[in-house]
């Protein structure tokens, strides 16, 4: 636990750097390596006649569409044809059409749920023209429309960037280089970087096995820094070729937490309040180490049925779990990987206890403990704007949130864009259990059973990415639902909460008066997080009680 603590002490000192260079990429201020940078921006600039005019909601929402759009068209395309002799040592051949369909919504939208074993799936052209590739554009995607959420909750023009320049911005100045820096780092820690085919040897048994290998460190750098989560080999981060040592897997889980923590200190900046982000950050952190907490404590119990048929549970429940990590790095590892929405799992969330799967999977259906690349953010602001809302009609004023007046217009849609998260969980796990496609997909009987389903369509709609691995989700009715799931559970939430500052953005801010609800203390952050778990976990505990809580008491009764 001492070594969880150092780790967690240690994004702390380096995500307020991050956060406010973050802030300076974002409103285009000089920053370090500027001399650079510029050059390489003004030439893409070039290159793609790009028009740097700034957008108003409207048209930064269909640039985003429009772009994402031609992307999954061209990379639904290579997947399909992938079979031909370019760079395809292992023979690999083009992918099924629904898996197809549902591997490219699941890159593009920034989940990277894999229905396929990426081994054996993909060849390297595919892995690196499709899956590396849109691993950047999805997560600059996504920090894009968070940073020109914030320029709207500031409102100091009622336009909100050029989605465009914010793209090439973030990845040149910041997607790329950190790849580059983490590559060099986890291939420093024996992660492989080849072009070579699978490579054949002799054990030391006597046998012949093949070994498969390929770009894994480009992938494997991205895959974090971006919060994307799909790995090259189906066992993801487990696989000692992805994560091979203790400092390799700190590298992964710093990689994929810094961002997302960062833009959540960048806000603070562009408000021009930092106590504001402090407090926002604070209700995230909160949620997070309560969550780290019961995962932990809940994998060091055990398994009280192996104990009692006679195996000591002294080292805890480690089913699932690699002795190179053992407990405290496998439930930090599931608790950062759910909680900032990347996916990449080092242990096997499907035999973790039923409190330590619940974890996981309650920070997807909140979706708002860091987040991805803004989205935890957006999420996140979207329940302060509803506190504010709830907390100004106990006193009977009228709610104001960052100087805003918030009316009708903008509650409501910030009410549509909280419930279209569980609506998308709750509805496509219903449509499973009901029909028998999708109970053909459940290998556990019972309680587990349901847990495997809510797990899917939880990592799904939340944009995460990850599996309660058991689940036979490689069929028509898993691949086109969840696919279902993962576009609208990214483009929906985009296009509403870009509404709402949109709306806000047209309004004169107001005075703060005595009355004013402060937003920037405690006692905020305190209110944050109990609208956060009235609203957001009791929506869930009824499915909740059926699954996870329901398989804990039958174990443990």
């Amino acid at each position: 636990m001492l070594q969880n603590i150092l780790f967690l002490i240690v994004f702390m000192i380096l995500v307020i750097p991050m956060g406010k260079y973050l802030y300076q990429v974002a409103n285009c201020e000089k920053a370090f390596g500027d001399r650079i940078f510029n050059k390489v921006d003004n030439t893409i600039y070039k290159i793609f006649k790009i028009d740097k005019e700034e957008m108003n909601w409207k048209q930064y929402v269909l640039a985003i569409i429009i772009t994402n759009a031609v992307m999954i068209f061209a990379g639904y395309l290579i997947l399909r044809i992938q079979g031909i002799g370019l760079f395809n040592p292992s023979e690999i051949g083009g992918m099924e059409e629904s898996l197809s369909f549902n591997t490219i919504i699941s890159f593009m939208t920034n989940t990277n749920l894999q229905h396929y074993s990426g081994e054996s799936g993909l060849s390297y052209l595919a892995q690196m023209l499709v899956i590396i590739y849109m691993m950047f554009t999805s997560a600059a995607t996504g920090y894009a429309a968070c940073m020109a959420f914030i320029r709207g909750l500031v409102g100091k023009k009622k336009t909100l960037g050029n989605f465009y320049v914010d793209m090439v911005r973030i990845t040149t100045r910041v997607l790329v280089p950190l790849a580059f820096i983490v590559g060099v780092l986890l291939i420093s820690q024996g992660v492989p970087q080849t072009l070579g085919g699978t490579e054949t040897v002799r054990t030391i048994e006597g046998n012949l096995q093949d070994i498969a290998r390929g770009p894994v460190a480009a992938l494997e750098s991205i895959k974090h820094v971006g919060t994307n989560g799909g790995g090259f080999f189906g066992a993801n981060s487990s696989h000692p070729f992805e994560n091979p040592t203790i400092v390799s897997n700190m590298i992964e889980m710093l990689s994929m937490m810094i961002l997302p923590g960062a833009c959540v200190i960048a806000f603070g900046y562009m408000i021009g309040n930092k106590k504001q982000s402090k407090a926002v950050f604070g209700a995230m952190g909160i949620i997070f180490l309560v969550g780290l907490l019961i995962c932990w404590t809940s994998e060091k119990a055990g398994n009280p049925e192996l104990a009692a048929a006679g195996l000591s549970q002294a080292m805890g429940n480690m089913e699932g779990k690699e002795l190179r990590f053992g407990i405290d790095q496998s439930a930090l590892f599931t608790t950062v990987t759910t909680s900032f929405t990347t996916g990449t799992v080092n242990n096997m969330h499907d035999t973790l206890t039923p409190l330590g799967g619940l974890v996981p999977m309650l920070n997807m259906m909140l979706n708002v403990v860091f987040g991805g690349k803004g989205v935890g953010l957006m999420n996140m602001l979207m329940y302060a704007i509803l506190t504010v809302f709830l907390c100004g009609l106990m006193v009977g004023r009228t709610p104001e949130f960052l100087s805003k007046k918030l009316e009708g217009r903008e509650v409501k849609l910030v009410a549509l864009s909280i419930i279209v998260h569980p609506l998308l969980i709750l509805a496509f796990s219903a449509l499973a259990v009901a029909i028998p496609a999708g109970l053909e997909g459940i290998t556990n009987g019972g309680f587990h059973g349901l847990s495997q389903i809510l797990y899917e369509f939880s990592s799904a709609s939340a944009n995460n990415g990850s599996g309660f691995e058991g689940l036979a989700d490689n069929t028509l009715f898993w691949n086109m639902t969840t696919g279902v799931a993962m576009f609208y559970g990214r483009y929906l939430a985009i296009v509403i909460q870009l509404a709402v500052v949109g709306s806000l953005a047209n309004k004169k801010p107001v005075n703060t008066s005595v009355g004013t609800l402060k937003t920037d203390n405690f006692t905020f952050t305190i209110l944050l997080v109990a609208i956060v778990l009235i609203i957001g976990a009791l929506t869930f505990l009824p499915a909740l009680v059926l699954g996870p809580i329901a398989e804990h008491l039958t174990i443990w009764a």
